[in-house]
């Protein structure tokens, strides 16, 4: 049974009233990149560009077009090619990690997966590093165009910056979007000694998918996922849900617990060689 199967089939699967119970947080991360197919549609249904050349020439109209020289398009153009899920316990240990759809990493199989999951725990709260103002409306309008059910989703409070069952920590450690978080993710990462960004950023994702470095680009937001779980812990101490040697416990066991899985990732053992202390 590959990764992708074996995943399915946990997702699937009914879970039992502990399984819930002990899930209380998800931790994601996504990574994306532009749909060439929708780009020609919408900006150039006339002229029959490639996808790729409407990538091109998108992605030249929205350098020139902003005020800091990034060519990214927006959030609307863009499909995830990479999803990493860490379910975390009411005790913040890690349960289970996935990368989901691996080894194949295909856009709408990643996707079902992801919503499946979140409808099987959806007494779980939402952790993520700007996941209202990114990976969430990435992934809803991919279960959009797809056709794929969120239904208890929606029923529920998640999509409220102010619920606790959505914890985005970009908002936090920016007063809800009152001051600029620059060096974001990385930069909370590194000030407590994890690894942050080990060569790789969101500018390089494009240009690895076309390489065809699916593995590499999904291996970056594992990593991601994982700084957002510490950060998180770390954030725990902040609001002063945990003292720091009860954070410094967990994450003792929680690294304990990643070394245990360096043969399923093998990234990890970069990921743990690189964080200090």
């Amino acid at each position: 049974m590959d990764a992708s199967t074996r995943i399915a089939a946990e997702v699937k699967t009914t879970p039992s009233i502990k399984d819930i119970e002990d899930t209380r947080y998800i931790v994601f991360d996504t990574e994306s990149i532009p749909d060439g197919l929708l780009v020609a549609r919408v900006k150039y249904p006339e002229e029959n560009l490639t996808p790729e050349e409407a990538i091109e020439r998108a992605q030249k109209e929205e350098k020139a077009h902003s005020f800091t020289g990034s060519d990214f398009l927006p959030i609307t153009f863009q499909k995830p090619v990479a999803i990493s899920v860490l379910r975390v316990s009411k005790d913040l240990l890690p349960m289970a990690l996935h990368c989901l759809d691996a080894p194949s990493f295909r856009t709408v199989e990643m996707v079902k997966l992801f919503w499946l999951g979140i409808e099987k725990f959806n007494r779980a709260s939402l952790v993520t590093f700007n996941g209202r103002g990114f990976d969430l409306p990435l992934l809803e309008l991919a279960a959009f165009e797809h056709g794929i059910s969120c239904e208890k989703y929606f029923a529920s409070d998640k999509r409220n910056r102010y619920r606790s069952t959505n914890i985005d920590l970009f908002d936090l450690m920016t007063n809800q979007g009152a001051c600029k978080m620059v060096g974001g993710l990385n930069l909370l990462a590194k000030k407590i000694g994890l690894p942050g960004k080990m060569g790789t950023t969101g500018n390089d994702v494009y240009p690895m998918y076309k390489a065809g470095q699916l593995q590499e680009i999904n291996d970056y937001c594992l990593c991601d996922t994982l700084d957002t779980y510490f950060v998180f812990l770390r954030s725990r101490v902040l609001i002063g849900s945990i003292q720091l040697e009860q954070e410094k416990e967990i994450t003792a066991r929680a690294v304990a617990w990643l070394q245990e899985r360096v043969a399923e990732f093998p990234i990890l053992n970069k990921y743990l060689q690189q964080r200090q202390g």
